[in-house]
């Protein structure tokens, strides 16, 4: 156990003493402990141990509260159940909140009073970074992104390199030498983002979208320095570094003059930028910021580009990333473009705003001390998608894809995992006739 600094911890408990936060005061002290939360959580579902039910990641937080901003648990703890923050309980609050709980908001959709579980468990995070107490995987993560300008430190020639293998490939394939993948231009229109984890490992869906802006005519690019569109701050919940993450995106959006951040398929870079950005920098983006799916279905409503769904005829089905659908509001906008680009979609159970997080979100996927446990939980996720007969799985989140495609090679479901960028691309017809792109 890492032995806590004294002035780390009263920062740490400076957080909960901090009246100007009601909604976490709120939140601590709304929870009645009745346990009906308790089947909306994967965790507790797969391993039926109380410490997993949602209510008591709320009591790992509020505890502390009453021990050291309370009357009655200063004088007499016990009988409040009022903690000691010490070494050994800040070690527990660690496994519950980083390792035992992907901030997938599940919960708050089943809490009978409405409690934010999520804030309280990012809060609870949050004092643990304050302790210097987030798990060492996942710190090196936000490290990267904060030291290289990327989560997986790609150094900038071989990102570079492998855009211009890309772009060659695009030309050889449009047969038009306007097919192009443009690098640190200008006064674009759109300023496009990836997830890191593409250029390394899964070049093709930057392939696929490029298809989409060259079908549309759009004047795009991409930063080589600042193209991350994830934020792992979000995660660790340590403010500043999400903050300066949050901040290099926007310093670059402005100094290329891009007119509208398109955000990548990524739920919590999507959520990290466009909803929390704002308040990490506290102000207003003075730019637009749209998700790529947004992007796609304002192409595909005005005309701009044109699908023949009949080249999709699999049987396709949809896991909802948590971060842009239940926290996001992507529910319908998702359907649309997927309904737009395939033809047999059959949905999970449940599905939607409460469908079931894939088991990567919160950082977990970041996280290999939890690996075991990510894996087990994400059966509930493998038993969802064979259950739908589906042969393929769209998601628009590379965290999702990453787990699904662990979950497809530990359960063997033998199934194909794409994004809505790879599945839109195939869908593409040139010039209105029956010609793929």
């Amino acid at each position: 156990m890492k032995n806590i600094d004294i002035q780390a911890k009263e920062k740490a408990l400076d957080l909960l003493r901090d009246k100007s936060d009601t909604k976490l005061i709120t939140h601590m002290n709304a929870c009645v402990r009745c346990g009906l939360c308790a089947d909306s959580c994967m965790y507790y579902l797969t391993f039926k141990e109380a410490k997993y039910i949602p209510a008591a990641k709320v009591a790992a937080v509020s505890s502390l509260y009453r021990r050291y901003c309370t009357f009655a648990g200063k004088v007499a703890p016990s009988l409040v159940n009022a903690k000691e923050l010490n070494e050994e309980y800040a070690a527990e609050m660690v496994d519950l909140l980083f390792g035992s709980c992907t901030v997938c908001g599940r919960c708050v959709k089943h809490c009978s009073i409405g409690v934010d579980i999520a804030y309280v468990v990012k809060k609870g995070r949050e004092m643990l970074a304050t302790m210097d107490m987030v798990p060492a995987t996942l710190q090196a993560t936000v490290d990267a992104a904060i030291n290289t300008g990327n989560n997986m430190a790609i150094p900038v020639e071989e990102f570079t390199d492998t855009i211009k293998w890309l772009e060659g490939d695009l030309i050889d394939e449009m047969e038009n030498p306007e097919a192009r993948i443009p690098l640190d231009e200008y006064d674009k229109e759109l300023f496009y983002t990836l997830n890191p984890r593409e250029p390394k490992f899964f070049p093709l869906s930057i392939s696929a979208m490029a298809k989409v802006f060259y079908a549309a005519k759009a004047s795009w690019t991409l930063s080589t320095k600042y193209y991350d569109v994830t934020n792992y701050g979000f995660f660790n919940s340590n403010t500043a570094e999400a903050t300066q993450i949050a901040k290099n995106l926007y310093d670059e959006v402005h100094k290329l003059r891009g007119k509208k951040l398109i955000l990548g398929e990524c739920g919590h870079g999507s959520r990290a930028n466009r909803w929390e950005g704002p308040n990490y920098l506290k102000k207003s983006y003075d730019f637009e910021t749209l998700t790529a799916v947004e992007l796609i279905g304002d192409y595909i409503r005005k005309g701009t580009i044109t699908l023949d769904k009949s080249l999709n005829n699999e049987v396709f089905t949809i896991h909802d990333p948590c971060n842009l659908v239940r926290n996001g509001g992507m529910f319908k906008e998702i359907r649309f473009v997927v309904n737009s680009a395939v033809e047999n979609l059959v949905e999970m159970n449940p599905y939607g705003n409460d469908n079931y997080c894939c088991g990567g979100g919160g950082g977990m996927l970041a996280m290999s001390e939890y690996n075991e446990g990510r894996l087990k939980t994400g059966k509930i996720k493998a038993d969802q998608i064979l259950a739908t007969g589906a042969k393929v799985v769209i998601t628009p989140c590379h965290n999702c894809v990453d787990q699904l495609l662990q979950l497809n090679h530990t359960y063997k479901m033998g199934v194909k995992i794409v994004t809505i960028a790879e599945i839109v691309a195939d869908a593409i017809v040139k010039n209105n006739k029956n010609k793929t792109i």
